[in-house]
């Protein structure tokens, strides 16, 4: 099972990027995962730079895909209860698992609907390069869970 990562804007230089690349490095101990980080529109109205971002986000998602969109209105599990989904999935035979996180403005709801599993890692918002960080910890958590390895107590 592959796991891609379709994210909005740079990776912003510093710790945070730091601490994704050694989460993911982590992650990849147990299955490939790929990153795709499509621009960040700057410039118009908010619901164009939503439309606009969505259909981004859109292309960026292959066909085939189970889909996974990030959004504080989301589904939240606990970790034993994420880890368990992504284990159901990899049981399952899912091929490659795309876990997409939108732009400072939302997506639209054609995104959503294209999506499995709309995920919340929390009801709270947080700044999108911190939600980069927790995604890739909770996913090295999961496997760490699945493989039976000591780093989630």
């Amino acid at each position: 099972m592959k796991l891609r990562l379709v994210l909005v804007g740079k990776n912003a230089p510093g710790p945070l990027a730091q601490a994704l690349e050694e989460m993911l490095e982590r992650v990849r101990r147990s299955a490939p995962v790929e990153v795709h980080v499509v621009p960040e529109i700057t410039s118009g109205e908010v619901e164009h730079k939503r439309k606009v971002g969505t259909q981004r986000l859109m292309e960026a998602v292959k066909d085939d895909a189970m889909v996974v969109l990030l959004d504080e209105r989301g589904k939240q599990f606990t970790s034993e209860g994420f880890a368990a989904q992504v284990g159901r999935w990899r049981d399952q035979g899912a091929r490659t698992i795309t876990f997409v996180v939108g732009g400072a403005y939302g997506v639209e709801e054609p995104l959503r609907r294209r999506a499995q599993l709309v995920l919340a890692l929390s009801s709270m918002t947080f700044p999108h390069q911190l939600v980069r960080v927790f995604l890739a910890e909770q996913l090295y958590r999961a496997f760490s869970i699945l493989d039976g390895r000591p780093y989630h107590h």
